[in-house]
């Protein structure tokens, strides 16, 4: 019998140490080292193995005529996995606690489960008839839908092998243990082992995985770093408890696009997908207010309107703050020093907040412009035309460089009903074609100035 060792592991990287550490070396952490036993775990020979017994083919000759991609029935959900369910797939979903995860696989499960496929929904968190409950209000009903509550990892693989699911989903990954170590279920050690078998058994077998993870107050996936590496897409399911809208956002792929972007709405009856999220995003804008300016952001293939806003009042600081939600704080200090130095806008003494309505996240540097125009309207009290849509990028010498998809961007806008587009002169010449909105081109800060005030 193998001797158990203590190891002590730090629960933010599962970086591992003979002895205790108050902060770790690798992640930098305090107090995340806690003491594990570890002992040498026996796998029959090829139990691992994640290839076959073929020999190696060249290239050229490996056929890749793939059965196709499987439909989740949620539109937003099929964009950002790339088109679809891959088989064999694992797609780790991570969010905040209560935000939706659960509640949208259930529902995705349900309408794949209408193709004849069966899923099996494996929770460690929740009995089998809480999960009924909310089944119930969500209007789900399907017979292929199988609900499990287990915990061992074990007796989950063999429930697995006996009813042969075409999709399985975890719930959560930091729940599930093996017998094999002695360690608590959500330590390092028992996630990267549980997660390495269900991985392996997912890719023999052709199993599309679903695993969802807990998040750290930090907003990180728990559990060691090394798990968002094995896995083929990583999602995460942002959102802000003070707004009813939730964003799927993708940070990897192996399958498809990390740029795109899947709006959805908690209602009552679970999430609605959102279609057309600048119509939303716009529906209670202000109008002939200083300091609000609409800008035209990219999510991937998708173009998005936003409202920005802009507040400078005076400050009675020593440090005149400079606050931001939705945008990047460095980036905005750019842009007022710019205004500062190119404009002469007196900013020096003034607090500065800009805020992104609706809760979303830009950070392309095409709403530059949109920027530099919020601050300065609500600096000089001056309305800006509500039917104006910014987009470009503003450079450290006041010029304004050209941007990409100025043409799916300007399209958005005058679907919208917006009847004039201020956009880097560069653009233009691509756009001749374009009728409405009416296109303005400037080239540099100056020029904009005029325009606007």
């Amino acid at each position: 019998m193998a001797k158990a060792r203590i190891v002590y592991s730090c629960q933010s990287c599962g970086y591992q140490s003979p002895k205790w550490l108050g902060k770790c070396p690798d992640c930098n952490q305090w107090n995340s080292l806690v003491e594990e036993r570890q002992e040498r775990v026996s796998h029959p020979r090829g139990e691992l193995s994640l290839g076959s017994k073929e020999d190696p083919s060249p290239i050229h000759e490996i056929d890749t005529e793939a059965e196709g991609r499987a439909l989740t029935g949620i539109g937003e959900f099929d964009r950002v996995l790339g088109g679809g369910l891959v088989a064999g797939s694992v797609i780790l979903i991570g969010g905040d606690p209560g935000i939706g995860k659960s509640t949208l696989l259930l529902q995705a499960f349900a309408a794949i489960s209408q193709q004849g496929l069966t899923c099996l929904y494996v929770s460690g968190e929740e009995s089998q008839r809480q999960i009924k409950m909310r089944a119930e209000r969500l209007d789900i009903a399907a017979p292929n839908l199988l609900i499990l509550s287990e915990t061992s990892l074990e007796r989950i693989l063999d429930q697995v092998k006996r009813t042969k699911p075409a999709v399985l989903v975890i719930d959560s990954i930091q729940t599930i243990f093996t017998s094999s170590l002695p360690s608590a279920p959500g330590s390092i050690a028992q996630v990267r082992e549980s997660s390495g078998s269900i991985i392996v058994l997912a890719k023999k077998t052709g199993l599309t995985t679903f695993l969802i993870g807990h998040v750290t107050k930090d907003g990180a996936i728990a559990g060691p770093r090394v798990l968002e590496h094995m896995v083929d897409t990583v999602l995460y399911f942002e959102g802000d408890r003070g707004h009813s809208f939730r964003i799927l956002r993708a940070v990897k792929n192996r399958f498809g696009s990390t740029n795109e972007i899947g709006v959805f709405e908690m209602k009552e009856a679970g999430l609605k997908e959102v279609s057309n999220p600048s119509e939303i995003f716009l529906m209670e804008r202000p109008l002939q207010v200083p300091g609000s300016a609409v800008v035209c952001s990219m999510e991937g293939t998708r173009p998005i309107l936003v409202e920005l806003q802009a507040l400078v009042s005076r400050s009675f600081l020593a440090v005149p703050r400079r606050t931001t939600i939705g945008v990047d704080h460095n980036r905005v200090a750019l842009l007022v020093a710019v205004l500062e130095k190119k404009m002469g806008a007196k900013l020096f003494d003034q607090d500065i907040f800009v805020n992104v309505a609706g809760g979303v996240q830009v950070d392309e540097p095409a709403v530059d412009l949109g920027i530099i125009a919020a601050v300065a309207s609500s600096h000089k009290e001056k309305v800006l035309d509500p039917k104006t849509v910014f987009f470009g990028e503003v450079g450290l010498a006041g010029e304004i460089r050209g941007i990409s998809q100025a043409e799916a961007r300007v399209k958005e806008a005058g679907k919208l009903g917006f009847d004039r587009c201020i956009l880097p002169a560069s653009n233009i010449s691509q756009l001749t074609h374009v009728k409405h909105p009416q296109l303005t081109g400037v080239n540099s800060l100056a020029e904009c100035w005029k325009l606007l005030f």
